[in-house]
């Protein structure tokens, strides 16, 4: 018996550059309609119709209805770590920085530092917290996935975590996902999730509303700083 993973049926999903500006479109964690991920990839809104019903029907999106209105995201956290890893292996210049899919430019000093990746926070600050956070033994590696040390249970509860909830989740509850401007890793899974809505809870980031930059404001750069010096 052959228990080789299909890679090749999502290689073949991703092949296809329509498909690829449909789903790069998505990773801020967006909901948005056929029409919409049309314009953005370039097409009609037939063609677009044929190349999410197979983004849908092979796993790396979902589908909402809403009224008479049918809406598409990313199906999971992990199939967007996934397409980051995918962008992070597919973009990267002789200088060691890649660029963004689309985009004739090196990405910018504020899209390197932070930013969102679907449901979590991305760029230099999120890879060094998760570097501080496995520093101090708050996480440590079970296979590929990450899983709380009891102190970092009673860390992570008194900064305002639900890590109950976090762990009831029916999804991955820490994994490292692969950062498309860092070639390190930062913090996804359902606690990465978890950790950007304190954050923004919390104001320590405020989301741009037309991207995925995020700014720090004055008491995010005191507490990153006091999380970043806890190992």
């Amino acid at each position: 018996m052959d228990d080789t993973p299909d890679i090749a049926r999502v290689a073949r999903l991703l092949a296809d550059m329509a498909r690829t500006r449909i789903v790069w479109t998505l990773i801020d964690g967006s909901a948005r309609s056929a029409g919409e991920l049309a314009y953005h990839a370039g097409i009609s809104a037939q063609s677009a119709s044929a190349h999410l019903t197979k983004l849908v029907e092979g796993g790396l999106l979902a589908v909402e209805a809403q009224g008479r209105h049918r809406y598409f995201r990313i199906a999971s956290t992990e199939v967007a770590c996934m397409i980051e890893s995918m962008a992070a292996l597919a973009s990267g210049t002789e200088l060691g920085l890649p660029q963004c899919l689309g985009s004739a430019h090196s990405p910018t000093e504020a899209f390197m530092y932070a930013r969102t990746c679907y449901d979590h926070l991305a760029g230099e600050i999120a890879v060094r917290v998760l570097a501080s956070m496995t520093k101090a033994r708050w996480l440590r590696r079970q296979g590929v996935e990450l899983v709380a040390t009891r102190l970092g249970e009673r860390q992570l509860h008194a900064m305002g975590i639900d890590l109950a909830s976090a762990q009831g989740e029916r999804r991955v509850f820490a994994r490292p996902c692969a950062d498309l401007t860092q070639r390190q890793p930062h913090l996804g899974g359902a606690l990465g999730t978890h950790m950007l809505r304190l954050y923004i809870d919390q104001s320590w980031i405020v989301r741009s509303p037309k991207s995925r930059l995020v700014s720090v404001t004055p008491k995010g750069n005191e507490m990153f700083g006091k999380l970043l010096n806890i190992a």
